[in-house]
């Protein structure tokens, strides 16, 4: 090895190391001081729930049924997308987690989210032969207001673990709708109407890989699906970090 090579990867470990020292890592989940190469404290990886079985095998919410194959939502309505997973059920920690994750800047949280993914998911994702991850757009008044997009930034780092293009531009979001949070089943479909459109005329994947930060209802994700399909993509599969339970 070279002395200009040995010099700098000295100077990077001591610059990693100060850097360590003035911005200590934080834990993903509660947002304490952690052990320089610990994922979580052990408190939080105690109390965060993963998504296990029985589990819907549509859109995979956990169901508290063994006997049921779908959720409610999924039984009475048809969705775009062929199948869906989610690392970690909403609630608690992780809501508090996933609130500053996006709206408090805290995009670092994106590598632990990336990581429980690839360890729960990374086989199925494989399985399925998805060959690009497209995360949901926001408007670009409302990414430029906040600075980034949560999704476009969890699909960024899981896209370099799972070594697949992400493509972010591949669609756009066009119309400012309202917060799906605040609408009902019918309201959701009717807001998103028309809200997406794909950018490139020819799409070249076949098998896609949406991902969003949490999935409720999958209306956003049908949507977006929607567009994709009618662009040429065969299948279309979504991976979100958090959704709720299933009923």
């Amino acid at each position: 090895m070279e002395t200009g090579e040995i010099f700098r990867k000295d100077f990077m470990k001591i610059k990693e190391g100060l850097s360590n020292i003035v911005f200590p890592p934080r834990c993903p989940v509660c947002d304490e001081v952690i052990y320089v190469g610990k994922d979580t404290c052990e408190d939080c990886r105690k109390k965060v729930i993963c998504i296990g079985e029985p589990s819907c095998k549509k859109c995979g919410k956990p169901l508290e049924d063994q006997r049921r194959e779908y959720c409610t939502d999924c039984m009475r309505k048809k969705h775009y997308f062929s199948q869906g997973k989610a690392v970690f059920v909403y609630q608690g920690e992780i809501r508090q987690s996933m609130y500053r994750f996006k709206y408090s800047n805290k995009r670092e949280y994106a590598d632990f989210y990336a990581k429980e993914a690839v360890r729960i998911y990374g086989d199925w994702i494989r399985r399925k032969q998805i060959e690009a991850i497209v995360p949901v757009p926001m408007y670009r008044w409302k990414e430029k207001g906040r600075g980034y997009n949560q999704a476009a930034v969890f699909a960024q780092t899981l896209g370099e673990k799972m070594n697949l293009p992400v493509e972010k531009r591949m669609v756009k979001r066009i119309r400012n709708t309202t917060p799906q949070k605040e609408l009902n089943d019918v309201e959701r479909k009717i807001n998103l109407k028309k809200a997406f459109q794909l950018v490139p005329n020819i799409v070249k994947y076949r098998k896609i890989l949406i991902v969003d930060d949490i999935y409720t209802t999958g209306s956003t994700i049908d949507a977006v699906a929607e567009v994709l399909l009618q662009a040429g993509v065969d299948e279309i599969y979504f991976l979100c970090i958090s959704i709720g339970e299933g009923f």
